[in-house]
């Protein structure tokens, strides 16, 4: 549980640092797990698996790839002190309804592992999202700058969502960047395995490349308070455009009537709120 102090910094900065966020031998399983279900490739069809900051192709080995949802594919994921422990603590920052609203597993392989760009979480949100979130990102290894610990810019939530674009402007990769901000006074957070950052939905944040000689694992669980009074009733441009392999993986396996009928139903709820 955060003391009063902590949570006056997350709000004035925008991010916290925690310590420890689950236990040693918690790590140890989640490694053998997200080393099963990253060699499996589980969730490819859907597009639940892909990679952040390549082409995402089977051809092409990837540079960052990412497992959304990874408790659909072991369901023992629901059940461990990190969930407990982090949901605890958005209920602190957020209130007692906070909830969680999604999760994704990350893995940057030895000396390959992209870097991940300067941006900010709401960028990804879609039309209709009714939620304002927060992070929390806990590695599985110690992380420093050598292996890509996270990076925040102090008091970044505090403005708008700024321009994003997709990595190097090239539509067909799914991760999104952030042009036009200043960076210079990034504030680096290396932590133990087991540690945790959290910060705000629109706090700017980085990892650099993996350039150590091990895998640099890190596992994601964002909580927000649902709301009627917060929709996003406009696509960002950025997101207008779904072209990634990862999107057209996901629109194939949804089917066209499922995807229009979801889009119907989004549309409604958005014109009763």
């Amino acid at each position: 549980m955060l003391t009063s102090d902590a949570i006056r910094e997350f709000w004035d900065q925008g991010f916290l640092v925690i310590p420890q966020i689950c236990t040693p031998q918690e790590v140890d399983r989640l490694c053998d797990v997200y080393d099963r279900l990253f060699a499996q490739r589980v969730g490819w069809q859907k597009g639940d698996f892909f990679d952040f900051a390549g082409p995402d192709t089977p051809e092409s080995p990837p540079v960052l790839p990412q497992l959304l949802d990874p408790s659909r594919y072991e369901p023992s994921l629901k059940k461990i002190a990190f969930r407990t422990n982090a949901l605890a603590i958005a209920r602190q920052l957020l209130g007692p309804s906070a909830e969680l609203v999604f999760e994704h597993a990350m893995l940057k392989p030895p000396r390959i592992g992209a870097e991940t760009p300067w941006h900010q979480d709401e960028a990804f949100y879609p039309i209709y999202t009714n939620y304002q979130s927060i992070t929390f990102w806990m590695p599985l290894q110690p992380v420093d700058r050598l292996n890509g610990c996270m990076e925040f810019i102090a008091g970044s939530h505090a403005g708008p969502v700024l321009p994003h674009r997709r990595i190097n402007n090239d539509p067909r990769l799914h991760g999104l960047e952030v042009y036009g901000a200043d960076v210079s006074q990034a504030v680096s957070c290396p932590l133990p395995a087991g540690g945790a950052t959290v910060h705000h939905c629109r706090t700017l944040h980085h990892a650099g490349p993996n350039l150590s000689e091990g895998p640099r694992r890190a596992y994601s669980l964002g909580f927000g308070v649902r709301s009627r009074a917060f929709t996003l009733r406009t696509e960002f441009p950025w997101n207008a455009v779904r072209t990634s392999a990862r999107d057209q993986r996901a629109d194939e396996a949804q089917g066209a009537i499922r995807r229009y009928m979801s889009h119907l139903r989004k549309t409604a709820r958005a014109i009763l709120r």
